[in-house]
């Protein structure tokens, strides 16, 4: 870009972007010299930023003085402090006096000659330009001002610029920007504002979205969480529309040959904002198409280029990062257009780790985005429109149809929220996040579904669904200083199946995940059977076909569908423990379980006794369901080779035969998973009697044994373990099943091999975790809920057999 000629180019009251840098907030506002630093420092990395200027914190000064405002703004001030006026009198009244006031003319002149050189630039004799407020105060780490502030989009003409600057001045004293600094303290003439003048990119015609550097559900710093919709940004920020949303792995963004994107998610995204064409509002709110809502709006290249950008902007300021982009539907370029510290957290410390768990349960009213981990509950106060927001009762939680930055005051007073619209980084999101509110956002119809002063319980705390269960239900709290656990010789592991509970886990020092289950991904988000996506021919019910073609919309061959997902699920869970090993075991649906999959019934036999039948190992090379199983082998090399989880171990269950091991082998091999590839361990469930008899040849085909205590004691004593007659007879402490557990790991030792346990064992009988130490067990796989309670126990456990030894 040609350096301005004019002189006044150099005026202290207006600075070009590439002129700006972080060192400028107190002149610039955290906004614009954000988007000073990016033009500047990040080129290189292949950011692209819009042009444009931005009036500096002595034309917001000069403003003042030109019109005398300074008192006047102090004396309404006063007597909202002194009760002599409502905030909203107050804040109205300051308005008022910043649009009746007239820039002063050098100001004028700078604003109109930048604007010109900026059209000129464009090429373009009027160009159409986003106009941002930019507080000095805002942005900074410990408080985000995001949204208090006016933007003004479409903007084209001098004239229009500068009454756009002028809104941009009063906007600094709406109610909820004054109410915000007087909650952080903030004087209210000691912030001045900025307004950034920038080249809009034609994301009307294109998209536009938000994105973190970091999951700002669960604090784990290694994601890129992206949101994605059509049209101008504001209805993502503003969260009046269900974005698309995507998660991407940030270590594996350096390797040219991976694309970690982790989790994709196709919102509603039913309306979009353009450009308006004739009258007085520059843009407008339209509908969109069927085809654009069941469309994601970002390819894989798109997600990936996006999240190297939030790597790159977050490496430069060394720390977490809150950004917007934008996509020129014209050009198909990307564009970075906004930059500020991620504040909430950023604040959490690292350590501590709080877990909530519901006790009871009640009907449940509404399921949305799950905002934050924590659980709150209290009489629902249902306000569908702003002008009654003056009616919401202390305490209550707060339901709404969606929320802006007039709500944040009665925000603050809520016990949890709960939005018909947005999605995890719509206003109600970041805001309750910030404010440590727990909410549910885009349930689609709370404002309907619950009613007025009922009592409700909200809950975030199982996974990234949120609930509202009817009624005021019982839950507790636990807090752990990770600082304070044990260390332990024993590699403890975690079990975990819902790619959604993997990041809540993030924080525990686990030695990897022990046993991460295929079946929660497939009867959970896949929810097909696998053969019917391989043969939809064969499903005879209209409703079935009709819910899997919905489901696979977009996929070219429904069996796409199945890997896509499964991939997706296995690396989201493989991600927050990267590079420790994530241990995966195929598929172990009985055919009773499978026949409740969509189209299950069309491949599936009745059995009597499904527990000892077709499942396991037996099913992988058979004719019924190999060519499933084939869709199991891709996800799983598509994870390793494709999106770059190279930590991701293959796991067998019940495995019976030796010869049966072989031919799961040479079937795993055809489908380009071959033991000691590309680094690639193959697991075994030593859960039958028959792989403890003959453990020493089984460990010839195998890296590793897993015991299965579940499957092991069932079949060791002979009992059913779904029996509840014979409840009191299923243990794993019997000493039968403890000879069993100890002959695999002597066996196993003796064949070189690793061995550990991802039963239910240890996590229901702590003092089971002592006698596997004992025995000298590699690793103990417990459920996530009992971790941080078994391993003081299993620390004590490897002192006592030290003390023995």
């Amino acid at each position: 870009m040609n350096a301005p000629s004019s002189a006044a180019m150099t005026d202290a009251r207006i600075k070009w972007f590439n002129d700006t840098g972080i060192g400028d907030i107190a002149s610039v506002g955290g906004k614009n010299a954000s988007l000073g630093e990016l033009s500047q420092a990040l080129g290189s990395a292949g950011v692209r930023v819009p042009e444009g200027f931005a009036t500096t914190a002595d034309a917001y000064r000069a403003f003042l003085a030109h019109n005398g405002l300074e008192p006047r703004v102090r004396e309404q001030i006063d007597r909202y402090r002194g009760g002599g006026a409502t905030l909203r009198q107050a804040g109205a009244a300051i308005r008022e006096l910043f649009l009746g006031a007239e820039f002063p003319a050098d100001i004028d002149a700078l604003v109109r000659e930048h604007y010109r050189l900026l059209s000129g630039r464009s090429g373009q004799p009027q160009v159409s330009v986003a106009v941002r407020s930019s507080a000095t105060a805002e942005d900074l780490p410990d408080a985000s001002f995001a949204g208090q502030q006016e933007t003004f989009l479409n903007v084209s003409g001098e004239r229009a610029v500068l009454e756009a600057c002028r809104r941009c001045y009063a906007s600094l004293f709406t109610d909820r920007a004054i109410s915000y600094r007087e909650m952080k303290g903030y004087g209210h003439l000691d912030v001045a504002l900025s307004v950034g003048i920038q080249r809009m990119v034609r994301s009307d015609i294109g998209a536009s979205g938000v994105m973190f550097s970091i999951d700002t559900e669960s604090g784990f710093p290694d994601a890129v969480l992206i949101s994605a919709a059509w049209g101008l940004g504001e209805t993502v920020v503003q969260g009046t529309i269900n974005p698309d949303k995507y998660q991407v792995f940030k270590p594996l963004l350096r390797d040219e040959r991976f694309t970690p994107v982790i989790a994709r998610e196709t919102g509603a995204k039913e309306r979009k904002m353009v450009y308006s064409q004739g009258g007085s509002a520059l843009t407008r709110i339209v509908d969109t198409t069927r085809e654009e809502q069941a469309a994601l709006v970002l390819s894989d290249a798109e997600v990936v280029q996006l999240a190297r950008w939030a790597a790159a902007v977050e490496d430069h300021y060394g720390r977490p990062m809150d950004m917007e982009w934008a996509k020129d539907g014209g050009t198909g370029e990307l564009f970075m257009v906004q930059a500020r510290p991620e504040t909430v957290q950023a604040r959490r410390s690292s350590t501590v780790f709080r877990t909530y768990r519901l006790e009871g349960r009640g009907p449940v009213l509404a399921v949305g985005a799950a905002v934050g981990d924590g659980i709150a509950s209290g009489p629902a106060c249902v306000i569908r429109d702003a002008k009654d927001i003056e009616s919401f009762v202390d305490g209550s939680v707060l339901v709404t149809r969606m929320t802006d930055p007039d709500w944040v005051p009665v925000m603050k007073r809520a016990t949890g929220i709960v939005t018909d619209h947005g999605g995890p980084t719509s206003h109600a999101a970041i805001v309750s996040r910030e404010l440590g509110v727990p909410a549910v956002v885009g349930t689609g119809n709370a404002t309907g579904s619950l009613a007025h002063g009922a009592p409700v319980t909200l809950s975030c705390a199982e996974g990234e669904e949120g609930r509202v269960y009817g009624g005021l239900l019982e839950y507790s709290v636990d807090e752990v200083d990770m600082e304070e656990l044990p260390a332990t010789r024993t590699d403890v592991m975690i079990n975990i199946g819902s790619p959604a509970a993997a990041f809540k886990w993030w924080r525990l020092p686990a030695a990897g995940v022990g046993l991460a289950r295929m079946e929660f991904i497939i009867s959970n988000l896949i929810r097909v059977h696998p053969m019917a996506l391989v043969h939809p021919e064969r499903v005879t019910d209209p409703g079935e076909t009709a819910l899997i073609r919905s489901l696979t919309a977009g996929y070219p061959d429904p069996r796409e569908y199945f890997v896509d997902v499964l991939a997706t699920g296995i690396a989201k869970i493989a991600a927050p423990f990267h590079p420790k090993p994530v241990i995966v075991r195929l598929s172990d649906f009985k055919s009773n379980e499978y026949s409740h999959l969509v189209g299950g019934g069309a491949f599936e036999r009745p059995e009597e006794n499904p527990m000892l039948g077709f499942r396991g190992a037996s099913r992988y090379y058979s004719e019924e369901y190999r060519e499933g199983f084939a869709l199991e082998c891709r996800a799983l090399k598509k994870v390793r080779e494709q999106i770059g989880f190279a930590n991701v171990v293959v796991m067998v269950p019940f495995c019976r035969t030796v010869g049966e091991a072989d031919r799961v082998i040479e079937a795993m091999a055809g489908h380009g998973l071959v033991r000691g590839e590309a680094g690639l361990k193959l697991y075994m469930m030593c859960e039958i009697p028959s792989n403890v008899v003959l453990a020493d040849q089984f460990a010839r085909r195998f890296d590793g044994f897993s015991i299965g205590s579940n499957d092991l004691t069932q079949l060791v004593l002979g009992v059913d373990r779904d029996s509840g007659q014979l409840a009191g007879l299923f243990d794993e402490r019997d000493p039968a099943v403890s000879a069993m557990i100890a002959e695999a790991i002597t066996k196993a030792h003796a064949a070189g091999i690793k061995i550990g346990i991802c039963g239910q064992g240890p996590s229901n009988h702590p003092e089971l975790a002592g006698f596997l130490v004992s025995r000298g067990i590699d690793s103990i796989s417990l459920n996530p809920d009992t971790y941080l309670k078994a391993l003081p126990v299993i620390a004590d456990a490897e002192q006592r057999s030290a003390a023995q030894a």
